[in-house]
């Protein structure tokens, strides 16, 4: 057996650091609860009550039948978004498929989690995600009047998956790779496993990588089918005597990755290494185009931990993909037990699969693994397979090098090396893909001499500010919390200034949790007396002036931004498109229809918002190539692009359409260029 010891200034360069993570799964708004409820053992599937399901339009025939599970595993709140942070207005929102909008702020919060600005990021930053086919996008992609209200490829571009990457790319101005990445449901472990490869050979210095699956944001179960990939009673067990298949899910996880010396170098708060990885395809060496096959599997692990330059026996732990389908089980056991095969009768390697706990998240199930197992590494800890109960018999796990976690125990560290981990995901299809992980090197210690500092806030509302004081307040007297230097550092140089502002001075980290805490509640925080010239940073901060900054710091993670926009909805196969409201119709009168139609088209409150510039109110090129169709189409009028492009209020826009006469010529060449794109 080959035992090392931790990533080394010798070995560096294959080292890729996770600096940043964010996610919402089943259960859990946040890393923190989804943490609480992995260690608890806690099955955070929901089973629905028939009136839940009637109320979200399931066919009432449908879930009275005998196989029908009203079971999953639901993500709550998927159809709320803060358009507004990320420069979308109603209409666009309102279309926008909600995977892309969980992606957006899940992105966000990554970058925060690692103490970057999300508007500032590193340069040369790229994007790896995926995600699933949606209800919502069936619905919009096949909604004429929606069509004709937005245009068709602006309808497409707001709602199909392949843009999943390009929309974080735009809204965050991130210049690296931006790749959507499908290779169903090993999508976003795929998409880890792509960003790592990208920063080993210098197509990016930073990376987003991940996924999200949200089929629909309405409650549903699912039919069981018999010898299907279904369980039959709602619940997943993995390897277990009772296993009969897996339940769906929905969720969203997003992590952020660097190569380990750079992030090093940085001051970047390591989590947790990723010492290799691999992806390989099963080809037409299995019974079925859905079934997995063993051989290929068990080439992806011992590839990636060959790529590291260790033995899979190093690890002490294997989150497997685990659906609890009697075939996919049983082959994934065979492959890891040969991969493993050097730690059989040396010691035991635990054995989980998230899905026990949370459902199959499709496109995100990797990235849900993935982020269970970074958090087992930091907290030093095994979080059980929830309801794990006897191992299945005929995958011989007694005779294998794995035993089940059935519990929550301490992780002891190796007495060679430090702890390690593998990580599997495997798609319908064949593609297999294995991540090598390890325990964070030791952090290192506050970067300044305690004393007193000045904590800068900002949100883009006066809750969201009071929300992210509380839960600073909270993070500051939790164990193991950062020191107050790097805390006001972080809050420097790692958050989007936004409208709403506060500060806080305290000496140290008991006395700002309590500033903070009052802040939280709504109250003026108390200032102390001195500190004359930290209070002048807090005054400029507040008036938005440049900054000057004592000294230097190391970026820590701490609490990310509190979104709680309103909800968007989602469109459904069964939605009745609402009729034009009173007054859109030509023959209402041309200005009146002029301005009705900017109304509706850029998703404005009322005809009052009118005096806000085309690009103020979130119109943008599409936006303006649409609108310049429909003034022609449906009132006859020809106007050049070019006017969209113009310092013009809005109701200057809509007099200068209505006395518009002379045709552009080029209009029907440039329509045609982006109808062809």
């Amino acid at each position: 057996m080959t035992f090392t010891t931790a990533a080394t200034p010798e070995n560096l360069d294959s080292a890729i650091a996770v600096i940043g993570m964010s996610g919402r799964f089943p259960g859990a708004p946040d890393l923190d609860t989804y943490w609480r409820n992995l260690v608890g053992g806690l099955c955070s599937i929901t089973d629905l009550t028939e009136e839940e399901l009637l109320a979200d339009g399931a066919d009432p025939d449908e879930i009275r039948g005998r196989d029908y599970v009203p079971a999953k595993g639901v993500l709550a709140d998927a159809d709320r978004f803060e358009a507004a942070l990320f420069g979308f207005h109603r209409t666009e929102a309102a279309a926008l498929d909600p995977q892309h909008r969980l992606l957006l702020e899940t992105a966000w919060s990554a970058l925060e989690d690692a103490g970057h600005d999300p508007l500032d990021a590193p340069r040369r930053t790229g994007v790896y995600v995926g995600g699933g086919v949606t209800e919502h996008m069936l619905a919009a992609q096949t909604d004429p009047k929606l069509a004709a209200q937005l245009g068709a490829l602006q309808v497409r571009i707001l709602t199909d998956r392949e843009f999943l990457a390009p929309w974080i790319s735009y809204r965050l101005g991130l210049d690296g790779p931006s790749l959507t990445v499908q290779t169903a449901c090993s999508t976003s472990l795929t998409a880890i496993h792509l960003a790592v490869q990208a920063l080993l050979l210098g197509d990016c210095d930073t990376a987003l990588a991940g996924g999200v699956a949200v089929d629909t944001v309405r409650r549903r179960g699912y039919v069981h089918y018999q010898g299907g990939i279904f369980s039959p009673d709602g619940r997943c067990r993995p390897f277990d005597e009772r296993s009969g298949g897996t339940v769906p899910g929905n969720g969203v996880g997003v992590v952020v990755l660097r190569r380990l010396a750079d992030a090093l170098a940085d001051g970047d708060p390591v989590r947790a290494v990723i010492r290799g990885s691999a992806v390989t395809n099963d080809g037409a060496a299995r019974v079925g185009f859905t079934a997995p096959g063993v051989d290929q599997q068990t080439a992806a692990i011992v590839e990636a931990w060959t790529a590291a330059g260790l033995d899979p026996a190093d690890a002490q732990y294997l989150e497997a993909h685990g659906t609890a389908t009697e075939l996919g089980d049983r082959i994934e056991a065979s492959a890891a037990s040969a991969a493993f095969k050097s730690a059989l009768g040396t010691r035991s390697v635990g054995l989980g699969s998230v899905k026990a706990n949370i459902g199959h998240l499709d496109a995100a199930a990797g990235v849900a693994g993935f982020i269970k197992t970074v958090l087992m590494l930091e907290h030093a800890t095994l979080a059980p397979t929830a309801g794990a109960g006897r191992p299945h018999p005929e995958l011989a796990l007694d005779d294998s090098p794995f035993h089940v976690v059935d519990r929550a125990g301490p992780w002891p560290e190796p007495e060679y090396g430090p702890r390690r981990a593998g990580i599997s995901s495997v798609g319908i299809g064949g593609t297999n893909v294995h991540v090598a992980l390890e325990q964070a090197p030791p952090h290192p210690g506050p970067s300044r001499t305690p004393g007193p500092e000045v904590l800068l806030l900002s949100a883009r509302t006066g809750d969201a500010l009071k929300a992210l004081a509380g839960r600073l307040a909270a993070a500051l007297r939790a164990p193991g919390a950062p020191s107050l230097a790097d805390t006001a550092h972080t809050l420097r140089f790692g958050r989007t200034p936004l409208a709403e502002r506060a500060y806080v001075l305290a000496a140290d980290r008991e006395e700002a949790a309590d500033r903070l805490a009052e802040l939280g509640e709504g109250h003026a925080a108390s200032a102390p007396a001195g500190a004359d010239d930290l209070r002048a940073i807090g005054e400029a901060w507040l008036r938005d002036e440049r900054l000057p900054w004592p000294g230097r710091g190391r970026r820590v993670s701490l609490p990310t931004y509190p979104f709680a926009g309103e909800s968007y909805g989602a469109f459904g196969l069964e939605t009745v498109p609402a009729e034009p409201e009173p007054g859109t119709a030509p023959d209402a009168g041309l200005d009146t229809a002029v301005r009705a139609l900017l109304v509706e088209t850029l998703g404005l409150e009322s005809a009052a918002d009118l005096e806000m510039t085309y690009f103020a109110a979130g119109g943008d090129s599409l936006a303006a190539v649409h609108l310049v169709g429909c003034l022609r189409d449906d009132f006859g009028i020809d106007v050049p692009l070019t006017l969209f492009l113009e310092e013009l209020t809005l109701d200057e826009l809509a007099r200068r359409v209505v006395e518009a006469q002379e045709p552009d010529d080029s209009l029907d060449a440039l329509l045609s260029e982006f109808e062809g794109a």
